[in-house]
């Protein structure tokens, strides 16, 4: 599956860096290219809690946002 953007949202902004939420269906978020559409929105240190495979066995975990040059982001597990 991609990133959808409407289950993309902002928590909370707070000293300096932002908390998003992300919930999908898909078992996994940190392959390459998939946040690239969040890339005019999130910043490097930002802090994402995402919740997958909401339709089989539900997962969550911290990523923090560690790149975001040109348009590609990555994320790492914190």
């Amino acid at each position: 599956m991609a990133f959808t953007t409407q289950d993309f949202s902002v928590l909370c902004y707070s000293n300096g860096f932002t908390l998003w939420h992300y919930t999908t269906t898909d078992g996994a978020v940190t392959g390459a290219g998939y946040f690239d559409d969040t890339a005019p929105y999130v910043r490097v240190g930002d802090v994402m809690i995402c919740n997958t495979d909401t339709d089989g066995t539900p997962a969550a975990a911290f990523y923090r946002v560690a790149g975001n040059t040109d348009g590609t982001v990555t994320v790492a597990g914190v």
